[in-house]
């Protein structure tokens, strides 16, 4: 019997059993890899390190500034914003087939790799603008196994979920150039002083080759290094074809204009409010430092981008930036209490104490009008109140103690009221004034118009011998200028989460009325007359184009202004902060800054009279006897009392006639008539 041969048979079926599970094994494939991509592609990316950062708004939601370590609000751009010559340079010399792979270069790869095994060490990378993409926004730059798998992640997923421009314009907007630089837009700001758009083929290929090294490359640290990088960027665009030998030639040779580091332009906006901001979304509002810094919360403040904009604009044009001298300026709109802008020094990288919040400064005369507020308040006084500027010996204290103030320059007026003891800051004025209402009505007063600073009820309080900060001053003024009403300073409006979900928003305030307004107008009328012929302000008054009410204040250490319109009050300091003496010249500049930060914030606004309130009379007054002009006094000015308080007897020293007062509502006419107001706001 024949023996059939079954090898044949065996090794058919053998390799159909093979076929059928390679094939298998391949649906398989196909249908986990199917599910990756899926996956891949319906799982959200993690929330980028920059997102994370909670975000400063200004009053018309925009960003000035982030709660990082840079504090800088990113400069985003589109693609078409930036120069095509620096596209063509990125992509020449860090991912030349950028458009063609799928996020990994796999030649590159495989090439890197060989270099490698060569090498016997990780000497050549192979990374595409994609992974440095999904590096720089989830990653750290760690070189673990675990890192460079979810590296492929990310790429795989920003592949999936962007088209090429928008990969390239996010890359380009995140990379880092250095100097605390993020993006090209921050980038060609801070080294060349102009947009990313303006960019030229020399600056190009200088600022392509700096994310390789931001530190080795820097044209600032090393200009060598980084000309010799942008040989290699524009080597590559030739090879590239982007240019021409000639043309890369010619970009090699360009001097570059680079601008010096200390007026580079990617400066931090409103960076001591910023700090300001931090403290109190912290202490007061409950919003813990983790969430600050890793929340991404948008906190939406007051801040006024023009206000802030001339603020540090005048600092910047009246201190010297070699001089040991400090600043600081608040703004307010007494209407609603808003912060409107904060400068808390004249140089933020160099000292990042805020002035502004500085509790250890003496007022000086700045504080008189609170004292002469409260003397007018309680009609134990008026305008026309006389004392003798002279030199004088108080006794306080049950008589125990005594107190001797002296006038500036030692110079004393005689019989003066107290219209023209504001106008030229006389001292023994104000100490009769508070002598004769109590210290203790005084501080109280102010305490009622937002200053929360312990004042001594002594004599001296009414030169302003307790330190207050400017935040308080500019907030007390407010009160004057909004007719005797207080709200306190909002400088946070909302804060909402990553989500858009409002963690605060800040109560509606209405405001208290803690001194009547006939009495704020009163006192706001008189310190008009600091910018006008004899007031201690009057350097400043051909600066300012509207009606200005304020007061300076002067000590051995402290120079002010404090002012205020309808719509802004401010506060202004200078001086030194180890308790150095200032110079006249010193002193001198606190007026400027005030009157040029008040017109360039105000520019938009026409200008407007303070508002008259009722129970408000007028009358024209003999200055030298106190009484009620009359037709032949040589000498009348017109001056607004709380009504009720006016005098009643004319004056006899010249037998003229008497004079009807004016109407209250014609009080802003008077010796200062329409026209005249006119020329001093827009002529002058």
């Amino acid at each position: 019997m024949a023996r059939h041969d079954h090898k044949p048979y065996k090794r058919k079926k053998t390799l159909f059993r093979l076929a059928l599970f390679l094939f298998g094994l391949l649906g398989l494939s196909l249908i986990a890899g199917g599910v990756l991509l899926a996956y891949l592609y319906i799982t959200p990316l993690p929330v980028a390190e920059t997102q994370r950062y909670s975000r400063l708004l200004d009053n018309d939601g925009e960003v000035i500034a982030t709660f990082s370590s840079s504090g800088r609000a990113p400069e985003r751009v589109s693609l078409g914003d930036i120069s095509p010559l620096l596209v063509k340079a990125t992509l020449a010399v860090e991912d030349r087939k950028f458009y063609d792979h799928p996020g990994f270069d796999l030649k590159g790869m495989a090439r890197a790799v060989l270099v490698n095994l060569e090498h016997m060490n990780s000497k050549q990378g192979a990374s595409t603008l994609t992974q440095q993409l999904a590096r720089n926004l989830y990653l750290s730059h760690e070189k673990t196994l675990t890192r460079k798998l979810k590296e492929a992640k990310f790429t795989a997923q920003i592949e999936m979920k962007y088209n090429k421009d928008e990969i390239l314009e996010m890359y380009l907007n995140e990379i880092y150039y250095g100097h605390g630089a993020y993006g090209i837009e921050s980038a060609s700001r801070m080294y060349f002083g102009k947009p990313a758009k303006d960019l030229n083929l020399a600056e190009s290929a200088i600022l392509a080759g700096v994310p390789k090294g931001p530190t080795y490359y820097s044209p600032y640290n090393n200009l060598e290094n980084a000309q010799n990088r942008q040989k290699i960027v524009l080597n590559s665009m030739v090879e590239t074809g982007a240019i021409t030998q000639a043309e890369a030639d010619k970009a090699a040779s360009f001097k570059l204009a680079l601008l010096p580091q200390d007026r580079q332009q990617n400066t931090v906006v409103a960076s001591f409010f910023r700090d300001y901001i931090r403290g109190l979304v912290i202490n007061k509002l409950d919003i813990t430092e983790e969430q600050l810094e890793q929340g991404g919360l948008n906190i939406y403040t007051t801040l006024d981008p023009q206000n802030q904009k001339a603020a540090e604009e005048a600092v910047a044009k009246e201190m010297n930036s070699s001089s040991e001298l400090e600043t600081a300026l608040v703004s307010i709109d007494p209407r609603n209490g808003h912060i409107k802008a904060m400068v808390g020094g004249k140089n933020y990288r160099e000292n990042q104490y805020n002035h502004a919040l500085a509790k250890t400064r003496q007022p000086g005369s700045t504080f008189k009008p609170i004292m002469y507020l409260t003397a007018i308040a309680s009609r134990q006084m008026t305008g026309i109140s006389m004392f003798d500027s002279k030199p004088t010996l108080f006794h306080y204290d049950n008589n125990r103690k005594t107190y001797q103030p002296s006038n500036f320059g030692d110079k004393y007026l005689g019989e003066i009221n107290m219209r023209q003891a504001i106008a030229a800051s006389d001292n023994v004025y104000a100490v009769n004034t508070i002598m004769q209402i109590g210290p203790e009505q005084v501080a109280d007063m102010a305490k009622k118009m937002g200053v929360a600073s312990p004042l001594d009820p002594v004599p001296s309080l009414a030169l302003g011998t307790s330190p207050i900060s400017p935040l308080e001053m500019a907030s007390a003024f407010a009160v004057l200028a909004s007719n005797g009403q207080r709200i306190p300073p909002v400088a946070v409006l909302r804060i909402t989460d990553a989500t858009g979900r409002n963690l605060y928003t800040a109560p509606e305030e209405k405001g208290e009325q803690v001194v009547e307004p006939a009495a704020a107008y009163v006192i706001t009328r008189m310190m008009e007359g600091v910018f006008e012929t004899g007031g201690t302000g009057r350097r400043v008054s051909t600066l300012l184009k509207r009606p200005v009410a304020g007061k300076t204040g002067t000590t051995d250490t402290d120079a002010w202004l404090v002012g205020y319109t309808p719509e802004l009050s401010t506060a202004v300091w200078v001086g030194y902060d180890k308790g150095r003496e200032i110079s006249l010249l010193d002193g001198r500049r606190a007026a400027p800054i005030f009157a040029q930060y008040t017109e360039k914030a105000l520019e938009n606004v026409p200008p407007k009279i303070f508002p008259i309130p009722e129970n408000i009379a007028s009358a024209y007054i003999d200055p030298k006897t106190g009484k009620l002009a009359d037709a032949d006094c040589p000498d009348k000015s017109l001056e607004v009392f709380i009504k009720g308080t006016e005098p009643t007897e004319y004056c006899d020293a010249h037998g003229g006639e008497q004079i009807t007062a004016p109407p209250a509502d014609a009080v802003q006419q008077g010796e200062r008539s329409w026209w005249s107001d006119f020329k001093r706001w827009w002529i002058e």
